[in-house]
C-alpha cells in the first residue's frame, strides 16, 4: 500500500470519529509522518509502519497496535493505557514519560528504548526483548516483569 499523508490520515480518524468507529489504519505505511496529539484510541494500528513518527501526546488508549513497526518512533507522554503493543518493534523507541498502565507488550522489541518515566503498572512484559541500551525508570524491575535482557546487541 503506499504511505499516507498526514492530511490523509487526518481525514480517515475523522471520518471514523464522524461514523461512530474507530479508525482502521492496519497494514498502512504511516512512516515520518507528524500526528502530535492525534485522537487515536482505539484505532487498528496492527501491522502498520510507524517507524519515525511523531505520536507524542497521542491518545492511543485500546489501540491495537500488535505487530506494528515503530521502530525510533516518538511516543512521548502518549496515552497507550490499554493499548496492544503484542510483538510491536520498538527499536530506539521514545517513550518518554508515555502511560502504559494495562498495555500488551508481550513479546516487544524494545531494545535502546527510552521508557523513562513511563507508567508500567500491570503492563504484561512477558517475553519482551530488551538490551543493555533500554532505559527504564528507577524503581521499575523488567525482569521481574518478565522481559528477557537480550545480551547480544
Amino acid at each position: 500500500m503506499a504511505k499516507l499523508t498526514e492530511n490523509q490520515v487526518r481525514k480517515i480518524i475523522q471520518l471514523a470519529k464522524e461514523s461512530g468507529s474507530t479508525a482502521d489504519l492496519s497494514g498502512r505505511d504511516l512512516s515520518g509522518l507528524g500526528l502530535y496529539r492525534a485522537s487515536l484510541s482505539g484505532a487498528d494500528l496492527a501491522k502498520a509502519d510507524l517507524s519515525a513518527i511523531n505520536l507524542s501526546r497521542a491518545d492511543l488508549r485500546k489501540a491495537n497496535l500488535s505487530e506494528a513497526v515503530l521502530n525510533q518512533a516518538m511516543l512521548r507522554e502518549a496515552d497507550l493505557r490499554g493499548a496492544s503493543l503484542r510483538r510491536a518493534r520498538l527499536l530506539g523507541a521514545g517513550l518518554l514519560g508515555a502511560n502504559l498502565q494495562g498495555a500488551d507488550l508481550r513479546e516487544a522489541h524494545l531494545a535502546e528504548a527510552d521508557l523513562t518515566h513511563a507508567d508500567l503498572a500491570g503492563a504484561d512484559l512477558r517475553g519482551a526483548r530488551y538490551n543493555r541500551y533500554t532505559s527504564w525508570s528507577v524503581d521499575f524491575d523488567p525482569k521481574a516483569a518478565g522481559a528477557i535482557l537480550e545480551l547480544s546487541t
